[in-house]
């Protein structure tokens, strides 16, 4: 239960999570100096200059896209967007994989450094220098809280998060000055009221927050995807899943093809278009995406790693074993399944149990009972006792006990 509250409280302060810039060399135009500005969100200039590096950041081209953030950091040295943007890209270095923790120190370093400009521009910055100062103090909180929370590291979690709902509260309803801020309205309206309608064990506790609108919220995140910069793909990040979970299943096909076809080096937008073409039926597409991705992962590309190898292997073995009768092939990538799942130690997933039961069932088949025998007591290892392939295991290796 802490862990699904301190993901909630911090997931609806991320109002700037997916702020980038670019420069082109020394031919970019000279942009005004901070002090000349009111919101460096606002500033044309900086939008202009802004489309590359986030294109490159989310395409997992982080030395580039770094180049320019540290660039930006030169010009704007006491702003908190250059610091955000650098723990920004360390996020998404972790996002294909959340256990993966050697970008953490990075992270919260750079997250710390946005913290401090930030409450130094609060304090000192023009109004809405202010309502900008509390938008990435919200954001930079926000994230700090959802990595303790992944982290388990609860005490600091809640503190990150209470700090993340202060400012977001302080940036609340100035949506008119930028469209972007209109991003963690949206999050919060849907999400304070899908977190109790899933986990009603938490209802008490969204007592203390103002009530949302999930459908207001659904509307807000499109209205972001058509009209803000900075935050556009972030939206669509969340809209992805959320018509997922709303039940519509073309918006999520759509806004996911759109993601990876646009971001055809991210493994997260990668494996999530593959889950949705694998859960559509469509195997003749899905074939080349989820090929793509086990390639990417042996030439060792930026981000894809275990966690991505395990859906696309176990995708794979189901297209050659339903669709294609191809009983080698699906081996194979239930093989791979089982050691992409071993090297990321998800011993536990469905996908590492039910391909060890499809190997263990072929192996039968071949009439290979040691080997069967082996694949089912990794099954007794890790399976609950309650899943259905721990009962089989039970069973298969009580009748064939005698075999040794």
């Amino acid at each position: 239960m802490n862990r699904i509250l301190f993901r909630f409280s911090s997931l609806l302060v991320i109002c700037c999570a997916s702020l980038g810039c670019s420069i082109r060399g020394a031919h970019a135009q000279q942009l005004p100096h901070q002090d000349s500005v009111e919101m460096l969100l606002t500033n044309i200039a900086i939008q202009v200059e802004c489309t590359q590096a986030i294109n490159d950041m989310y395409n997992f081209k982080f030395r580039q896209a770094e180049s320019i953030f540290r660039w930006l950091r030169r010009t704007y040295p006491e702003h908190p967007l250059p610091y955000f943007l650098m723990g920004l890209s360390q996020w998404w270095r972790i996002m294909p994989n959340p256990d993966n923790t050697q970008y953490d120190d990075r992270l919260i370093a750079y997250l710390d450094s946005a913290i401090e400009k930030g409450e130094k521009l609060l304090d000192n910055g023009r109004p809405k220098q202010k309502i900008e100062a509390a938008f990435f103090l919200a954001g930079a909180w926000g994230f700090k809280g959802r990595l303790y929370s992944d982290r388990k590291q609860w005490t600091k979690a809640t503190f990150a998060g209470k700090r993340a709902l202060k400012y977001m509260e302080l940036a609340a309803d100035q949506n008119d000055l930028s469209p972007e801020l209109l991003f963690g309205d949206g999050l919060y309206n849907y999400y304070s009221i899908w977190v109790p309608e899933n986990y009603p064990i938490l209802k008490p506790v969204l007592w203390f927050f103002k009530k949302g609108d999930k459908a207001l919220g659904i509307a807000q995140l499109e209205k972001v995807v058509a009209e803000a910069f900075y935050t556009k793909t972030e939206a669509m990040n969340f809209l992805m899943r959320i018509y997922s979970d709303e039940g519509m299943p073309e918006k999520a096909f759509e806004t996911a093809r759109y993601l990876h076809t646009t971001f055809p080096d991210n493994p997260y937008f990668h494996r999530y278009y593959a889950r949705l073409l694998y859960q559509r039926g469509q195997f003749y597409e899905l074939e080349s995406v989820a090929k793509s991705i086990i390639d990417k992962i042996d030439n060792g590309e930026t981000g894809y790693e275990e966690v991505s190898g395990r859906y696309a292997s176990f995708y794979l073995a189901h297209l050659y074993r339903v669709a294609y009768r191809d009983k080698a092939r699906s081996k194979h990538y239930y093989e791979r399944t089982v050691e992409f799942s071993e090297k990321a130690k998800a011993y536990e997933a469905g996908y590492y149990l039910y391909a060890l039961s499809e190997l263990a069932q072929m192996a039968d088949a071949e009439k290979n009972i040691l080997q069967a025998k082996k694949y089912y007591e990794k099954i007794i290892d890790h399976a609950e006792k309650k899943h259905p392939t721990y009962k089989e295991a039970k069973v298969y290796l009580q009748k064939h006990r005698k075999v040794k």
